[in-house]
């Protein structure tokens, strides 16, 4: 029996890794480089900073400006998800069913905390989790399963009890690495199979996962 679901936020309630991924495009380009595909981006899914930082300098060497990047482009990102939150399909409909059935909840993200309660409150879905836990709040960020380990702490459920929604392989890994249930709804990229084998089931939607949980109970 499930008690508690654990939510990853970018890619998964909120559409923002798009909007992230054309504001690098377009900070590098000012660079003079126009050669950060999708592709490359994919790297960057589920990981904290350092782990971000380190797909561009891998790429570009170590003499790239990562710290102006990276500062420029969150403050890009940040204003446009204050004028709008894009969230994902079936996120209100599945917080509402969770409410209402009694599960706990909790935000588990590799964003920083001052980035996610702002978003959480833009998104005005805030209300829904009884908890949340941020990227600069643990050791060792995901694909390590720390902050879900953590996550069910917070919650007071064993990892057999929560089920994890993800969209990134690091976050799919470090779900499976805590012996937790995971769920992939695919963002910008579908699970390599190594990864897809490591899940519990992958959706379409958020909305699909009220189907699994009523198939559960």
């Amino acid at each position: 029996m499930k008690k508690a679901v654990i939510f990853d936020m970018d890619g998964l309630m909120i559409d923002s890794e798009r909007v992230t991924y054309n504001e690098y495009v377009k900070k590098l380009h000012l660079l003079g480089h126009d050669d950060f595909t999708e592709e490359l981006y994919r790297n960057c899914l589920g990981k904290n900073k350092v782990g971000i930082c380190q797909v561009f300098i891998d790429h570009y060497g170590e003499s790239f400006p990562m710290d102006e990047v990276w500062d420029d482009v969150h403050v890009w990102i940040d204003e446009s998800l204050r004028a709008y939150v894009p969230k994902k399909k079936g996120l209100d409909d599945l917080l509402h069913y969770l409410k209402d059935h009694g599960y706990k909840t909790i935000v588990a993200t590799s964003s920083a905390r001052a980035r996610v309660d702002e978003i959480l409150k833009n998104a005005q879905i805030t209300e829904y989790f009884d908890d949340s836990i941020c990227g600069d709040e643990v050791t060792h960020g995901k694909p390590n399963p720390e902050i879900f380990l953590t996550a069910c702490e917070k919650l007071g459920v064993s990892p057999k009890e929560a089920l994890v929604l993800e969209d990134s392989e690091a976050g799919i890994l470090a779900a499976y690495d805590g012996d937790i249930d995971v769920i992939c709804v695919p963002d910008m990229k579908y699970p390599e199979p190594d990864y897809a084998a490591k899940t519990t089931k992958i959706v379409d939607s958020l909305e699909d996962v009220i189907d699994y949980l009523e198939d559960i109970s």
